[in-house]
């Protein structure tokens, strides 16, 4: 059975298709959090240290997905994402992304796109909150290129040196990969964590959520 999932999985990521989930997914999980991108880039990272697929296509498309969701989810926020984001309850998870989001974007400015990748819902939270509050297109556009770029690599060569060091067994490289990548995420939430408890009092956020029609002050 193992054997017959293995055959299967080697023909899809030799398959031209491959590149077109990739990019799908990593677009739709700019807006939609749901989608497991990081799953698939990984994994894709793993084969492409056997052969199949190409290590820079997986690269490349992983990145131009992420570089378009992350202007999807921009353009929603500067439609109704002022409005969006004052639906989320006071307590919920949604709400707390939300106030790190503005507070991050506040401190960091666009290098927060870099870092909120690694931070469960946080690219979503911040993508959403730098068009509710107007911030310019073009640096946007600039920072989610170097984000994405970053990210495509991060994830496809964990995945890869997994591969590698599992060559024989590439479920053992996925799982390796996927381990690598979930640590890092954890490192990061961890740090983010601390550095947040540090802070007392919580500085101000002078940042606010712009209404249609009017840009940041």
């Amino acid at each position: 059975m193992s054997d017959a999932i293995l055959q299967l999985t080697h023909e899809l990521m030799s398959s031209w298709w491959l590149y077109l989930a990739l990019f799908g997914f990593a677009t739709l999980d700019g807006f939609f959090p749901a989608i497991p991108s990081e799953t698939l880039v990984v994994t894709a990272g793993v084969f492409a240290a056997l052969g199949e697929p190409n290590l820079y296509g997986v690269i490349a498309t992983a990145a131009a997905g992420a570089f378009v969701g992350d202007h999807v989810s921009y353009l929603l926020g500067r439609g109704a994402g002022g409005r969006l984001l004052a639906r989320f309850k006071e307590g919920t998870k949604r709400h707390a992304m939300t106030l790190w989001a503005r507070k991050a974007l506040a401190e960091r400015g666009g290098l927060v796109l870099v870092v909120a990748r690694y931070v469960p819902g946080g690219r979503t939270a911040v993508t959403l909150t730098m068009g509710a509050v107007r911030y310019p297109l073009r640096s946007f556009s600039f920072f989610a290129g170097l984000a994405a770029l970053i990210w495509g690599l991060y994830c496809s060569l964990v995945g890869y040196l997994g591969g590698k060091a599992f060559e024989d067994n590439p479920i053992k490289g996925v799982i390796l990969g996927i381990g690598l990548a979930l640590t890092v995420t954890l490192i990061v939430e961890v740090v983010r964590h601390q550095r947040g408890k540090r802070r007392f009092p919580e500085p101000e956020v002078e940042i606010e959520l712009a209404t249609e029609g009017e840009p940041v002050r």
